[in-house]
């Protein structure tokens, strides 16, 4: 006779690398920054826009240091627009919140 089964394996959960520390966690966690088809580069609060995406912790320091090194540039392959690194400077709480509305 067959084993029983002891019920569903476990689900794989997505990780994903910070640009801005390089810690990996999971994918819900991280903010990300997307560069969609047609050029546009907004912050995607959904995680569902498609395109490159980069991904960045929820600690600021992330963010400074990614925006210095210029890893989220590097990351889309295509410089930041102006008012998309002014809100990554100001911080994860102000990107966070504006971060629905560029997404469209």
């Amino acid at each position: 006779m067959a084993a029983s089964r002891s019920g569903t394996p476990p689900r794989r959960i997505p990780t994903r690398s910070c640009v801005g520390c390089r810690t990996t966690r999971e994918k819900r966690e991280l903010v990300r920054v997307v560069r969609t088809p047609d050029g546009h580069v907004a912050l995607d609060a959904s995680g569902r826009i498609a395109g490159r995406g980069a991904y960045l912790c929820a600690d600021g320091s992330c963010w400074a240091s990614a925006l210095r090194r210029g890893t989220i540039s590097r990351a889309l392959g295509v410089p930041l627009p102006t008012e998309l690194r002014a809100q990554l400077a100001s911080g994860p709480r102000d990107a966070g919140q504006a971060g629905s509305a560029n997404a469209t």
